[in-house]
């Protein structure tokens, strides 16, 4: 085996086994504490766990859900709208003689636009109807 081999294998060594060493010190040091903390009681008697409203435990359940939903019907569908890469802001459209010319846009522009769910010509009143 060449000089230059060696000391590099007898370095990696030295640096596993401190490496292992620092794992096994600090699973002691932390795995203590997590089961530690697992012994603890219960600050409540079991038996008062019995006594829960439903009535009241279903209306805060409701009303978490609605607080957690509705920022979702304002977010902004299209990342990418208002800057000069969004590939939905390419439209097509066409006139024919003097009819009111047609196009794309009248699809995407709402999305395009920044726009959100709520902002949407069908989904908007359906989700303002479903949605707290």
């Amino acid at each position: 085996m060449a000089r230059h081999a060696a000391s590099r294998t007898s370095r990696r060594s030295a640096l596993l086994r401190a490496g292992l060493g620092v794992t096994a010190v600090g699973a002691a040091v932390f795995g203590g504490g997590a089961a530690a903390q697992a012994a603890a009681p219960l600050p409540l008697p079991v038996d008062s766990l019995t006594r829960t409203d439903p009535v009241a435990a279903g209306e805060g359940a409701l009303s978490g859900v609605a607080h957690g939903v509705a920022p979702l019907t304002r977010l902004q569908l299209d990342p990418l709208a208002n800057t000069g890469v969004d590939p939905l802001a390419n439209g097509l459209g066409t006139q024919v003689s003097d009819f009111k010319p047609v196009g794309t846009n009248l699809v995407t522009d709402h999305v395009t636009k920044g726009g959100s769910v709520a902002d949407l010509p069908v989904a908007g009143p359906l989700t303002q109807g479903m949605l707290p």
